[in-house]
């Protein structure tokens, strides 16, 4: 009688992904990390359990958006004090924090949760293409397209 594979922490094999974030639309990398870093590309994937991989990110300031969203997208955050509220574009976002913008968007994309939180610790930004995690002998990771 054949049962079904449940995946755990003592069965989980990870490896560390590099993907390149040079001429990627923001949405479609933040999909199919997200997807990595929950481990939905492999065939033990558990919803219940992080099976996924560590994602590294490089070259996150080259990521391109489609249309006007460079100046009509906005991202806020609040500092929790009366008239804390404050805003910028996706073109300064880019500019000067481009690691957040990536990882705001992956990260809105896993789970909610402590599950999601402990899928979010797997993933690594940089600006440029250099990253310090050269001892992990990552692989470079295709996207999809």
């Amino acid at each position: 009688m054949r049962t079904t594979f449940m995946a755990n922490e003592n069965n989980i094999e990870r490896k560390w992904l590099v993907v390149d974030a040079e001429g990627q639309r923001l949405g479609r990398l933040a999909s199919e990390v997200a997807a990595i870093l929950r481990g939905k590309h492999k065939p033990t994937y558990t919803p219940h359990t992080d099976t996924g991989d560590y994602v590294i990110i490089i070259n996150a300031e080259k990521i391109e958006l489609t249309g006007n969203k460079l100046s009509d997208k906005k991202y806020y955050r609040h500092s929790g004090h009366p008239g804390g509220l404050k805003e910028r574009t996706a073109d300064e976002m880019r500019t000067k924090y481009p690691e957040q913008m990536l990882e705001l968007a992956i990260k809105g994309m896993l789970p909610k949760g402590p599950l999601g939180r402990k899928m979010g610790k797997k993933l690594h930004v940089y600006r440029g293409s250099e990253h310090n995690q050269q001892a992990q002998k990552p692989e470079v990771y295709e996207l999809r397209g």
